[in-house]
């Protein structure tokens, strides 16, 4: 409860640049933003490491598209960060410097192995105050099936804000089938992310 608490909090201190702003760039997990350099937490050998290492996202159109990065140090508010990065030269989001390793989407991750109902409590908690910060944003709710789950038996209960400029901030509960959750070590979870319009767009192309 602490940390859930902590992490309410953290909404505002973290947006504190502009809280209404629309530029995704301005919002952080964990002091992350997107549009930050990867080898601001990381080095080049461990990023390359982590991106020959990365599960990629193979129920998708474009599974290598982007690398999901873990990233190791301790967090206090989450039980796990990831970070999104292309690994196409051409995208829009890339700059000269440092190219490959500019940051497009930030996910903080907390567990709730089989407490479903808790983590649907919190999230409504979290949305209240993401209602606030993002007024002008179009917010959506789906409940579907998770696509890497041909079986349909595992759930993600989801809350999206798109902002004007196609980025979007959501926040979701994962249920997972048991057998896929312990086959793949995956956890039931409460997962907040920022992404641009061009990774939600890869997500959307199943």
């Amino acid at each position: 409860m602490k940390k859930i608490l902590i992490l309410l909090f953290s909404f505002f201190l973290l947006s504190s640049h502009s809280v209404f702003a629309d530029d995704i760039s301005d919002f952080q997990i964990e002091g992350i933003s997107i549009g930050d350099s990867l080898l601001d937490y990381m080095t080049e050998d461990e990023i390359l490491e982590e991106i020959d290492n990365s599960e990629r996202y193979y129920y998708l159109n474009e599974p290598n598209k982007f690398a999901e990065i873990y990233l190791k140090q301790g967090f206090s508010l989450y039980d796990n960060i990831s970070v999104f990065i292309s690994t196409e030269p051409s995208s829009q989001y890339l700059t000269n410097k440092n190219e490959k390793f500019i940051i497009v989407s930030v996910r903080g991750i907390i567990a709730y192995n089989e407490e479903f109902d808790s983590c649907i409590i919190q999230r409504d908690k979290i949305i209240k105050d993401l209602s606030k910060m993002f007024p002008n944003s179009t917010k959506t709710e789906n409940i579907f099936s998770h696509s890497a789950d041909p079986s349909g038996d595992s759930i993600v209960d989801y809350v999206d804000y798109e902002l004007d400029s196609g980025a979007s901030i959501y926040i979701n509960c994962q249920d997972f089938e048991e057998v896929l959750r312990a086959r793949k070590k995956w956890s039931d979870s409460l997962n907040i992310v920022t992404q641009t319009k061009e990774v939600s767009d890869w997500f959307e192309t199943d």
